[in-house]
């Protein structure tokens, strides 16, 4: 296919990438035929998917407010995907024109479309770096110009761990991050599961064919994660029942609860 203006010279046009297929979810242009064809099938498995999505991100908006209702003022998102409205930086800045909002992700697009998002925007940034690289992430000069370590950051894992299979190796990079941050800090996570329902166990199978492989992880696998942190109230739940607010309907379709939400505080 023709590269398009905006597609780096580095991306390869014939494999499909999480970020371009989840912007296709979300009713996004910068995608490419290849995940859009992926997005599709996947689709035709799980027609309520683009929905679940959306409530995935109604939990990060409803996880951000809490975080600066808690006093919070640095968020690093990584795997925060292609720029769709309602980011971390559009939420968190309406309370507070200040707070510090560092962006990351593997895919080039991504990060390409979050600069030009953000150009101008002196309190947020977005680097292109790989979730299991925690010290290269925390070391890069554009964190380090908004963050300061030594005071509680938000991190923020949404839709992310469950693209890493090795149960094991997450933990353990998690953990370097919890360690690097100061008390006060929060994690949020969201995460695929197949606890209610079996079709994501089809959607991975999907992935999995594209060179793209999934864990659909149980709750109290992916409960493991926030140790060393303490969840918050409802703790880990399903994301609709994460602290919803008031003017949000309340859907308790069973075949929408794909997935597991929460927070946690480091101590």
């Amino acid at each position: 296919m023709e590269r398009p203006s905006w597609a780096p010279e580095d991306i390869d046009l014939e494999r499909p990438s999480v970020a371009r297929v989840y912007d296709f979810y979300l009713g996004g242009s910068h995608n490419f035929a290849v995940d859009r064809e992926l997005g599709r099938r996947v689709i035709e498995t799980f027609p309520l998917l683009p929905k679940t999505l959306q409530e995935n991100r109604a939990f990060l908006r409803r996880a951000v407010r809490f975080c600066v209702e808690a006093g919070i003022r640095q968020f690093l998102d990584i795997g925060s995907g292609i720029p769709t409205v309602g980011n971390v930086h559009e939420v968190a800045q309406q309370v507070d024109p200040t707070i510090k909002v560092v962006y990351v992700d593997i895919d080039p697009v991504a990060v390409a479309h979050s600069r030009a998002i953000l150009k101008g925007n002196e309190y947020a940034t977005a680097i292109r770096a790989d979730f299991r690289q925690p010290e290269v992430i925390l070391s890069h000069p554009e964190l380090q110009r908004l963050i300061d370590l030594r005071q509680p950051v938000a991190l923020l894992l949404v839709a992310l761990l469950h693209f890493f299979p090795d149960t094991e190796e997450v933990q353990r990079t998690i953990a370097r991050f919890r360690d690097a941050l100061a008390s006060g800090s929060y994690l949020v996570i969201s995460h695929a599961s197949a606890d209610t329902q079996p079709t994501p166990l089809k959607v991975a199978e999907l992935y999995a064919r594209s060179g793209t492989p999934m864990a659909m992880r149980t709750k109290a696998e992916i409960a493991r994660f926030f140790e060393g942190f303490e969840l918050v109230e409802p703790g880990l739940v399903l994301g609709l029942d994460w602290r919803l607010e008031p003017e949000e309907a309340v859907d308790d379709n069973p075949e929408r609860h794909s997935g597991y939400c929460g927070v946690g505080k480091k101590p």
